[in-house]
């Protein structure tokens, strides 16, 4: 049986957009929210966060989306969290590029804030459990 969506830690630099995603997952998802405003302190937090789920922004200083992703891999608590990405780089390569990575899926920026909640459920319950498909060991 699928794990329910509960917790949801956050990475975004931009402090507006942050403000807005956390409100409207919060508002009209319904969801936990931990917010981070960069990979390094994503990664600090990661491990007491006990989040179903990453929301992740590309485009950051220092360190950008795909490099703190690589980052939440190593860390036990975060190795087989789910991870989407947030981007204005949706180019059918660039999503490409994403999902190699091992993303579940990519939601566009800007996004709307009242439907952000539904595309990362349709996200969520498109996954394929552990052990499902092909290749997995389920039965």
């Amino acid at each position: 049986m699928k794990k329910t969506l509960k917790r949801i830690l956050m990475i975004e630099d931009e402090a507006d957009i942050r403000t807005v995603a956390t409100m409207a997952l919060q508002a009209v998802g319904g969801f936990e929210v931990q917010a981070c405003a960069s990979g390094a302190e994503a990664l600090a937090a990661a491990p007491a966060a006990n989040a179903d789920l990453v929301l992740l922004d590309v485009m950051m200083p220092d360190m950008d989306g795909p490099a703190t992703l690589e980052g939440l891999r190593r860390i036990p608590a975060t190795a087989r969290t789910p991870v989407i990405f947030m981007t204005a780089k949706v180019q059918p390569r660039e999503v490409e590029a994403y999902m190699a990575l091992g993303a579940v899926g990519v939601i566009p920026k800007p996004f709307d804030p009242m439907e952000v909640s539904n595309e990362i459920r349709r996200i969520w319950d498109g996954q394929a459990e552990p052990g499902d498909g092909p290749s997995g060991d389920g039965p």
